[in-house]
């Protein structure tokens, strides 16, 4: 049994469970508004000899509640970043005034109104000023992204620094928090456990992660990427993200370092962003999925764009009776060298003159696998890169890569893909050299024009094609074509007929030295015909005709054309077409265009590039190309579903995010109302306990007053 003198001690252990009671309640309620903030619950037993223990104070948690907060915590903050920035990217190019396709339209409509008056300087001025206004609207968005490249940066390294102090902070609370445990083994130490649990959101809201507790129970909990890598080890140590790039520096790529003391050796690894999640994993997430595809797409229109008109101006004449040139200066790219390759070394870069149709998106990862005597290279291996550095794949998902390429000891080289590259320094480059050109990431932001003379621009082809007078069939002219305008006295392989000053070749500057450039055409039935040079020696003899289409052309499909022709990429760089039929004696002349002033049909054929497929899809050469206007609203198109999708996936995650909050609050958060109930209750306790110990008192002196 109890004895009487026990109500002291039952007395005491109750005023002391009420005010420890009466002041977790007390600590609930001051706490309410403190951000994460866990309310906290004192439990009791009772003793066997009567009255309370001493009791527990913890905090009411619900780990599953918690956890799930985290996960829609991370998935929120990625959401928002993601969102944020693609916004930001479809607003500038939803906007009219920055748009491309505009630009485009308003150039084409310059050429055309120029054709109709090819002598007319104002118009040809129009053409110029609406080149630069297009550039300028390449430059100004592709100068946008660089900008939003540079600020991404920023955020990478901000929030990258913000998780490593969270990160130590973690790691540090874990250390305070095993010792608070083992100083007081009936508390908790919630302020202790609210600051970690608050640092491992916050952290959460940066990347996914997993978080446990330690096997060793001793309060203190393991942090780990959701890929398995640790941030937080069980010892309270932890390890550091650092950003790097290789082998451009500003292409940021996140690694986990270690932070090992002692002879321990500390350890480098990669972490895949697209597994991140959270804000960080958000903004890699845009950076690889919107921007930087956006970037290289626009830079591969700008490219493809200034080959085709620069490319169809050189087959022209201009108003001052010149071959064509340039209208724009396409840029050369300088090449990266990866970790392992001296950095002294160089690469250049640049798109092959006419191939401008078959460039990609991709970057080019070089690999030398050869060099010559002198440390030259004489063989590289290609490999095509995504902007993130993950390799192009093709139709069959494999990577695309070209192997066994033969390099010239001198000048660029021809790659596949509309690309060519010069290793300009002297020497010293060894098997196993890397290096990283990036054609299309900043090409719109670099091309300039390269004339400001409306002069320049070639409206008339360089040949015309007259029948003789005494002609007596009924042939007539349909088309006259020029594909090469390449003047190469030293006649290399991209030569072509034209001799640079007014004229064909004839037999002393032809290849070859026997006859010259084909620029007659006889007819010796209507079903044959023979091709004379400029001093009427015959080239070939043509039978068995069935059309008139491109007669040079199936000239150089017939025995007896010169080798020395054939040798050549593309001689004599023209063709004409008639229809009708001729007779026995017809003849057609071919000769410079001299005084076609009046002549708009390279304008008209410069006209047309605005619906030519010019524009790769992709790096599957049989797919077919688009338009530049396409190319474009691809752009725009994609860029507009990833925020419109973005948009539909941040609203889920806002939703979940809500109701696991709401879940996490029903468990943990404080309740004004109920804690205002256990204030009164707990009051009457304490007031009722307190009354037992003064009927103790009260008892005890009855006794000493009798026994006196």
């Amino acid at each position: 049994m109890i004895r009487n003198t026990d109500l002291f001690s039952i007395a005491t252990s109750g005023i002391n469970a009420s005010n420890r009671l009466l002041n977790t309640t007390s600590n609930n309620i001051a706490n309410v508004n403190t951000e994460g903030y866990v309310r906290e619950r004192t439990e009791f037993k009772s003793q066997l000899v009567g009255g309370v223990d001493i009791g527990t104070t913890e905090r009411v948690i619900n780990q599953f509640a918690q956890n799930q907060l985290r996960r829609d915590t991370t998935q929120l903050g990625e959401f928002q970043a993601f969102k944020q920035k693609t916004d930001g990217l479809d607003n500038v190019l939803a906007n009219e005034a920055n748009s491309i396709s505009t630009g485009l339209s308003e150039f084409f409509a310059a050429i055309q109104t120029s054709a109709d008056d090819p002598t007319n300087l104002a118009s040809r001025d129009l053409v110029l000023g609406d080149g630069k206004a297009l550039l300028r609207r390449m430059q100004s968005l592709s100068d946008f992204m660089l900008d939003k490249e540079e600020e991404l940066n920023l955020e990478f390294e901000s929030q990258v620094n913000r998780a490593n102090s969270l990160i130590q902070s973690i790691g540090e609370l874990n250390e305070a928090i095993i010792v608070a445990n083992g100083n007081n083994r009936f508390d908790q130490p919630g302020a202790l456990l609210n600051e970690r649990d608050l640092a491992i959101n916050e952290l959460a809201s940066l990347m996914s992660i997993e978080v446990r507790e330690s096997p060793n129970q001793n309060g203190s909990k393991v942090v780990n990427l959701t890929s398995g890598e640790s941030l937080v080890l069980e010892d309270g140590s932890f390890n550091l993200l650092e950003l790097g790039g290789d082998a451009d520096p500003t292409f940021k790529q996140l690694q986990l370092t270690t932070s090992f003391t002692g002879a321990k050796q500390n350890t480098t690894l990669n972490i895949f962003e697209d597994q991140l999640g959270g804000s960080i994993g958000g903004l890699f997430r845009y950076r690889d999925e919107v921007l930087n595809p956006a970037q290289r797409d626009l830079g591969q229109l700008a490219l493809a764009f200034t080959d085709a008109v620069n490319t169809q101006n050189r087959l022209g004449m201009d108003l001052d009776q010149q071959l064509g040139g340039d209208i724009f200066v396409a840029p050369t790219f300088q090449g990266l060298t990866y970790q392992g390759t001296d950095p002294n070394l160089s690469i250049v870069g640049q798109i092959t003159r006419g191939a401008g149709s078959t460039l990609t998106d991709a970057d080019y990862k070089i690999t030398v696998t050869s060099v010559t005597a002198t440390n030259l290279p004489d063989e590289v291996t290609v490999e095509l890169l995504n902007g993130d550095g993950s390799p192009k794949v093709d139709e069959n998902n494999a990577p695309i890569v070209f192997t066994n390429i033969t390099i010239n000891s001198s000048g660029f080289s021809e790659l596949p893909n509309g690309f060519e590259i010069n290793f300009d320094s002297a020497g010293g480059y060894g098997v196993g050299n890397e290096f990283l050109l990036q054609p299309t990431r900043r090409a719109a932001s670099d091309i300039e024009m390269a004339t400001n003379r409306a002069e320049d621009l070639a409206f008339a082809l360089p040949i015309r094609v007259d029948a003789d007078l005494n002609n007596l069939g009924g042939a007539t002219l349909v088309s006259t074509r020029v594909t090469n305008t390449t003047v190469d006295a030293a006649l290399g392989a991209e030569a072509s007929a034209f001799d640079g000053s007014g004229g064909i070749h004839d037999a002393t500057a032809a290849p070859g030295g026997t006859v010259g450039a084909p620029v007659q055409i006889d007819f010796t039935s209507a079903t044959s015909y023979e091709v004379r040079d400029v001093d009427g020696n015959l080239i070939v003899t043509v039978t068995g005709v069935t059309d008139y289409n491109n007669l040079l052309e199936q000239a150089s499909n017939t025995a007896g054309w010169p080798a020395a022709f054939s040798a050549l990429d593309n001689y004599p760089g023209y063709d004409f077409s008639l229809e009708g039929e001729a007779r026995a004696g017809d003849s057609f002349t071919i000769a410079y265009n001299t005084d076609g002033f009046n002549d708009n049909r390279n304008a008209l054929a410069m006209g047309a590039l605005q619906r030519a497929s010019t524009v790769q899809l992709s790096s599957n050469s049989s797919s077919t190309p688009r338009t530049f206007h396409e190319a474009y609203a691809s752009v725009v198109s994609r860029v507009g579903e990833d925020a419109a999708s973005a948009d539909v996936s941040l609203q889920a995650a806002e939703a979940m995010y809500a109701d696991s909050t709401e879940w996490n609050q029903a468990v943990s958060g404080v309740s004004l109302d109920e804690e205002a109930a256990n204030l009164v209750r707990f009051q009457q306790t304490y007031a009722a306990a307190a009354r037992i110990l003064s009927a103790a008192q009260d008892m005890f002196d009855t006794i000493l007053s009798v026994a006196r």
